[in-house]
């Protein structure tokens, strides 16, 4: 099993919401609020405002998955989230080692 895990601005969760609904057998997402900056490197110009406000609110995606459907949630993530512009986000994948769901102890992994 795997995680996947994605950083994206809160306007696209709708859209985010929306595509991952359609994919079959979709298993379902957690949603954290987050806040972050971008590399100082990526912003060409910086102002003593940017430098006092510069955290932006963002959501961080989990989604447990089989292997088999991770291409298709991580495209999904990309495609609805994607502005092309600085701060779009992130998404990675992690291995999983084990998973139990608490309400029948059952392993899923």
């Amino acid at each position: 099993m795997k995680e996947i895990r994605a950083i994206v601005r809160p306007n696209r969760l709708q859209r985010l919401r929306d595509a991952l609904r359609a994919i079959p057998n979709f298993p379902g997402v957690t949603i954290f609020k987050a806040e972050g900056f971008t590399a100082p490197a990526a912003v060409n110009k910086r102002t003593v405002k940017d430098e006092l406000t510069d955290f932006t609110h963002k959501l961080m995606v989990c989604v447990l998955v089989n292997n088999d459907m991770v291409e298709p949630i991580r495209n999904a993530i990309i495609e609805a989230c994607y502005t092309g512009q600085i701060g779009d986000g992130l998404v990675w994948v992690i291995d999983i080692a084990s998973i139990h769901r608490i309400r029948d102890q059952q392993s899923l992994s």
